[in-house]
């Protein structure tokens, strides 16, 4: 069973690739795309659990999100540069604050709901998740609600100026999280007491040569899936335009496929009582996003010259501000229940339905 889990999880990624590189060529059909990508986010899941049970907390759940994260700015820039007359100014800005909704309120609440039904009650290190939410909380707002009350441009823009500032603000603020949750203070993001007591914790460790093919595997599924998921993209665009829906659904259904992968492995986690895994990897992915994306931006935008619009909407900087307080909230007791659960899935289906119907 072993060697079958392992070869059915190198074959999607390789075959991902090929499909990726054919897509410069011929298009296939949404189907066969749709499979194949399917198959790349389980291998990604399964060759990401593998690593993180090599490396140990928090560095395994790390490397799964800025892995995905990484490639989804590398989405983002290339949908950027092929759009340089401004019809993606706002592009940075609707995959952003869509993978945080996504993130915080969607992937958050299935884990606290589906922990809860499992076990009750979940309990976590309540040090490592306050730090992390703070950190979270200023680099949203400074990204996503600032820029609608500057005054040196007009609209919800940046200067050059100070996009640049935010940039490194918020890459200084990511690499404190990273050095803080790796180095400095491990322990505030470790399992309390003997949380892993599920069979995938008393696994013999993989070796360090399996482990390296797995990051490359890694690597591979999730370019995969993004390149997949762009090549699908018109496809989605063609449905949301049939239905009649807001242009911005599209971007939300990407994210949501980009995402898949750690959201899939948090899932499973907080299923398995681990949920400071399931923790680490939610909010240290929508640090991630934020914390990679905007600098990297802001850099696109200062040398091509490109206008970026990352002000949200009124509607929006209340969905924000809302799913920020709750999540505060919710993890302030260092315990969970299936009530915090459904109520982020509350404010996930509140995002969705004012996405379709704005």
């Amino acid at each position: 069973m072993g060697k079958l889990t392992r070869h059915w999880a190198n074959i999607f990624p390789v075959a991902g690739s090929l499909l990726a590189i054919l897509l410069f060529v011929w298009t296939p059909p949404t189907l066969l795309a749709a499979l194949v990508l399917a198959g790349a986010v389980a291998a990604a899941v399964h060759h990401a659990e593998l690593i993180a049970h090599r490396v140990g907390e928090p560095f395994g759940t790390l490397i799964l999100a800025v892995a995905v994260t990484v490639i989804e700015v590398g989405l983002i820039l290339s949908l950027m540069l092929s759009a340089p007359d401004g019809g993606a100014s706002a592009l940075a800005r609707d995959t952003v604050f869509a993978a945080v909704m996504i993130i915080l309120n969607g992937l958050l609440g299935l884990c606290l709901l589906f922990g809860g039904l499992s076990h009750r009650e979940q309990s976590f290190q309540q040090s490592g998740v306050s730090a992390t939410l703070a950190a979270l909380s200023a680099l949203t707002v400074l990204a996503l609600v600032l820029p609608n009350y500057t005054t040196s441009e007009p609209g919800p823009v940046y200067s050059s100026a100070q996009l640049a500032f935010v940039g490194v603000v918020s890459l200084l603020l990511y690499g404190t999280f990273v050095l803080v949750q790796t180095v400095r203070h491990r322990d505030y993001f470790l399992p309390e007491g003997d949380a892993l007591d599920d069979a995938d914790a008393h696994a013999p460790t993989p070796s360090g040569r399996r482990a390296a093919a797995s990051l490359a595997m890694l690597v591979l599924a999730l370019i995969s899936v993004v390149v997949l998921a762009k090549g699908i993209a018109p496809e989605i665009e063609a449905a949301v335009a049939a239905a009649r829906w807001p242009h911005a659904i599209v971007g939300v259904v990407i994210a949501a496929v980009v995402l898949a992968p750690e959201s899939i492995a948090a899932v499973r986690a907080a299923r398995a009582n681990r949920l400071q895994t399931s923790l680490n990897l939610a909010l240290g992915s929508a640090m991630a996003t934020i914390g990679l994306t905007i600098p990297a931006v802001a850099a696109i935008s200062i040398i091509f010259a490109l206008p970026v619009a990352l002000g949200l909407s009124a509607k929006s900087i209340v969905l924000l501000v809302l799913t920020l307080l709750v999540s505060s909230l919710s993890l302030a007791t260092g315990k969970t229940t299936v009530l915090q659960g459904v109520t982020h899935l509350i404010l996930f289906a509140v995002f969705l339905f004012l996405t379709i119907v704005p």
